[in-house]
C-alpha cells in the first residue's frame, strides 16, 4: 500500500520522463542507437489517469521517441522535450490550464527538477533521487523505484 497522499482536487499530473517513467538507464545498441525501458505498469497508470479524466504532462530534459509515442497514444495535453529550465514550462502549463497549486502534482527525480519540485504544493520523487531532492520540504517519496511502477503508484493514488 502506497504512502503517497494526493487530494481529490488534483486535475493534472505533470512528470519528468527519464528516471520516473524509465529505469534511469540509457541503453546503447551496437549501432549507436539510444533506447530506454518503460514498464507496462507505468503505461497502464497513464491509461488509468486518462480514463479517469486527468490531464497529463511531460517535461523532459531530453528528446525521446518514446515520449512522442506515449503522447500520441494517450493524447497527452502537454509534452515538452529538450527543456533545460523546466520551471518556466511548468508555470506556463499551470497558467494556460488555469490550475491552482492544489490542482496538479509534479513528479521529478533529479536536480533539473528541483525548482519545479520546490514550486509545486504537491510534489513526488523516487527513492533513488539525490538527497537534495529527497530533502525538499513537503516532498513525498514513492515506495516503488523508477521504471518499475513508480508512476503507476502515483496514478493509483488518484484512480483507486
Amino acid at each position: 500500500m502506497s504512502k503517497i497522499f494526493l487530494p481529490e482536487t488534483i486535475k493534472m499530473v505533470i512528470t519528468d520522463f527519464d528516471g520516473v517513467l524509465t529505469d534511469g538507464c540509457v541503453y546503447i545498441s551496437d549501432k549507436g542507437e539510444i533506447t530506454r525501458k518503460i514498464h507496462f505498469k507505468d503505461v497502464m497508470g497513464m491509461a488509468n489517469l486518462k480514463k479517469a479524466g486527468y490531464k497529463l504532462g511531460i517535461i523532459s530534459g531530453e528528446s525521446n521517441v518514446a515520449i512522442e509515442m506515449l503522447a500520441k497514444k494517450f493524447l497527452i495535453e502537454e509534452v515538452h522535450q529538450s527543456i533545460r529550465v523546466k520551471i518556466d514550462v511548468l508555470k506556463d502549463i499551470i497558467e494556460r490550464h488555469h490550475l491552482s497549486q492544489d490542482e496538479y502534482v509534479y513528479i521529478g527525480d533529479d536536480v533539473n527538477d528541483k525548482e519545479c519540485l520546490e514550486y509545486a504544493e504537491y510534489k513526488i520523487t523516487l527513492p533513488h533521487a539525490p538527497f537534495s531532492i529527497r530533502a525538499i520540504e513537503g516532498i513525498q517519496i514513492t515506495e516503488t523505484e523508477c521504471g518499475n511502477g513508480a508512476y503507476r503508484e502515483v496514478a493509483d493514488c488518484l484512480t483507486t
